[in-house]
């Protein structure tokens, strides 16, 4: 099985609602995004012939798939008080909105499923909220 890897990292902060312990509160990381493609045979013909696919595409989704993300505060939809939501907007900060609890585990399936739908045969993603702590989705 051939495979590449590559990574993209961005800044962001969340929080998760309903949590009791620190990670409760705002607080931010330099998440990690980590994706791994694979294939049993490599393009025959072409300009990419002898690869899985571009290595220079491959990393320019995955970066601008993490730039979406950086420098942001993301939450779980209906977690923060309308009221909130309003003075957050009104202060233009940048808030992303998502659909799941953004850990780091959520993270990984959703980037996983995007790098899918983007065309790639994504075999592996792992999200880093530190340095020692990932999270991974895959085959």
């Amino acid at each position: 099985m051939y495979q590449l890897t590559t990574h993209a990292s961005f800044d962001s902060v969340h929080f998760l609602s309903g949590y009791e312990g620190k990670c409760r509160n705002l607080h931010g990381h330099r998440w990690k995004l980590e994706v791994t493609v694979s294939s049993e045979e490599l393009v025959r013909e072409g300009q990419i012939r002898g690869m899985i696919v571009d290595f220079g595409e491959l990393k320019k989704d995955v970066k601008n798939l993490a730039d979406e993300f950086d420098h942001c505060l993301i939450i779980e939809k209906g977690t923060l008080k309308e009221k909130t939501m309003e003075v957050l907007t009104e202060e233009e900060f940048k808030i992303i909105q998502v659909d799941f609890r953004p850990t780091a585990e959520n993270f990984a399936r959703y980037f996983y499923e995007r790098m899918q739908k983007a065309g790639y045969k994504v075999s592996l993603v792992k999200v880093y909220e530190t340095p020692n702590n990932m999270a991974g989705y895959g085959e």
